[in-house]
């Protein structure tokens, strides 16, 4: 870290120190105020986020300076949090918590609740150990000092944040880049041995982990040796936070996640049953989600450019997808697009870019959803259906076979005899981030992905169902399941050796 007397360190801590009068750090108080704040907006991690999100970079301080209090030791996180009026208590549901007096109007008011409630809001931040309580008046000297000087020296250094509870696994070398634009959650999970009716009982055990259609693709194409970019949106607050330590974990960029302030990470709850069958509840909040507008930053643009692929799930809003799409149908050279489909408002809409979608993939009901108009019969006659309304190759995947019918194939993968379940959640994502594999495996002259292979053949098709089979060891971490290479190669050994 550069040293505390640094010259940029200094003005930033002073900057910072002067914008906790009154009413604390706020949009409307850095539109207005007469301090100079332009060696803050200079900063690179300000510039860099205003860029990434298609934003100001006057925009862009607030949520920059509450994601780097956030990675502060608990002391200096609670000092600068009630000093600058961050709110980073926000979204908790403490009932013997006053946020009114925590995030008052006035500085003064804010100190005296940090003194008199010192003890509980360092619990509050899992602090380990917990100094004496300083006065108000003893508050102002040393601790603020200190606390200021290391939340400066966090933003102009730019220090990535990385949790301890996760380890970032081995460096690996990459076959190719895929960006994915999807959603992140939080998976409430139950396992009961069945799903009850309306008045009925189960028992079971429960568990809650980062999940999602697009978190659960990019952790299984990350397993595989992908380089990942993940375009998404997270609540600010513990949930968003959990998903990116995983993400960055698993050594995926999330420099593309867009961190909505003042608002909850979404739940879905899944009930899974002995055999792995899964109700859903989804429990979405418009604000976090992206926005068309968010699809037009340089960085969004560019990452998309210089794709190998681009996988495209159906859960952002409509004009998300089509923005995307409409960005990758332009470009002259495009990577192969894949969609993985769910229920879509209007799915009408989407049918003038099918002819641009080299992989739509999905269960039967997914699926039967972008074609409302005619029920699906089957998998081979909703696999035709979408032909028909120009989607390149449609991949059926149901219960650990495949049907695929394309221009080139007409494929149906039974069942394999490894699966032991019905089904699994998290499954298709496997198959997904399989199948990318697959695709970008195969390198060009240059020893780089062959950007012109944009159809799979049966092997490849059959290497991604395996991958399916191998999410069994379900313990209700979604994409804790997804596997590796050595795990779906040793599905296709068993396999053939059964035979």
């Amino acid at each position: 870290m550069v040293p505390h007397d640094d010259t940029a360190i200094v003005a930033i801590r002073d900057i910072l120190t002067r914008l906790c009068k009154r009413s604390g750090l706020s949009s409307e108080r850095l539109r207005t105020t007469e301090i100079d704040i332009s060696p803050l907006l200079d900063l690179p991690v300000v510039r860099r986020y205003a860029d990434d999100h298609g934003s100001t970079r006057l925009q862009a301080v607030l949520p920059v300076v509450r994601e780097h209090a956030r990675r502060l030791p608990p002391t200096h996180r609670v000092i600068t949090d009630a000093e600058l009026s961050l709110g980073l208590l926000e979204g908790t549901d403490e009932p013997d918590l006053d946020r009114a007096a925590l995030y008052s109007q006035d500085l003064g008011a804010r100190r005296e609740y940090l003194s008199a409630h010192w003890r509980r809001l360092h619990e509050l931040a899992s602090a380990d150990s917990i100094p004496p309580a300083p006065t108000v008046r003893s508050l102002r000297a040393t601790p603020e000092r200190r606390a200021f000087t290391a939340l400066a020296a966090l933003l102009v250094t730019g220090a990535v944040h990385t949790d301890d509870r996760y380890g970032r696994g081995p460096a690996r070398a990459s076959i190719g880049t895929l960006t994915v634009i999807g959603d992140a959650v939080i998976d409430h999970v139950y396992q009961v041995d069945t799903i009850p009716d309306a008045r009925g009982f189960a028992r079971g055990r429960f568990t809650a982990n980062p999940g999602g259609k697009g978190l659960n693709c990019v952790v299984a194409a990350a397993r595989l040796g992908i380089d990942v970019r993940f375009i998404a949106a997270v609540g600010d607050d513990e949930g968003g936070r959990r998903i990116l330590d995983y993400l960055r974990s698993e050594n995926i960029d999330t420099s593309l996640v867009k961190i909505v302030p003042k608002t909850a990470t979404p739940i879905t709850a899944l009930i899974v049953n002995r055999t792995g069958v899964t109700g859903t509840i989804a429990c979405t909040d418009d604000r976090i989600r992206l926005t068309d507008t968010e699809l037009t930053a340089p960085l969004v643009r560019s990452a998309l450019t210089d794709s190998d692929a681009v996988l495209i799930t159906l859960e952002p809003p409509l004009p998300v997808i089509e923005q995307a799409l409409g960005t990758v149908q332009a470009l002259a050279d495009r990577p192969p697009v894949l969609v993985t489909s769910a229920k879509v408002d209007s799915p009408q809409v989407l049918y003038r870019y099918l002819p641009y979608v080299d992989y739509l993939i999905g269960s039967l009901r997914e699926l039967d959803y972008l074609v409302p108009e005619v029920p699906a019969r089957s998998a081979p006659h909703i696999a035709e259906q979408l032909r028909m309304l120009g989607a390149r190759a449609v991949c059926v995947v149901e219960e650990f076979g495949c049907t695929v019918r394309s221009d080139r194939l007409t494929l149906d993968i039974p069942r394999m005899q490894a699966a032991a379940l019905t089904d699994i959640p998290g499954s298709r994502s496997a198959f997904v981030g399989a199948l990318i594999y697959r695709l970008l495996s195969v390198a060009g002259d240059q020893g780089r992905p062959d950007p012109q292979r944009r159809v799979a053949d049966e092997h490849d098709f059959a290497w991604a169902t395996a991958a399916m089979v191998a999410t069994q060891a379900f313990a209700g971490d979604i994409p804790g399941t997804m596997p590796t290479v050595d795990e779906v190669d040793r599905i296709i050994r068993l396999t053939a050796e059964s035979h």
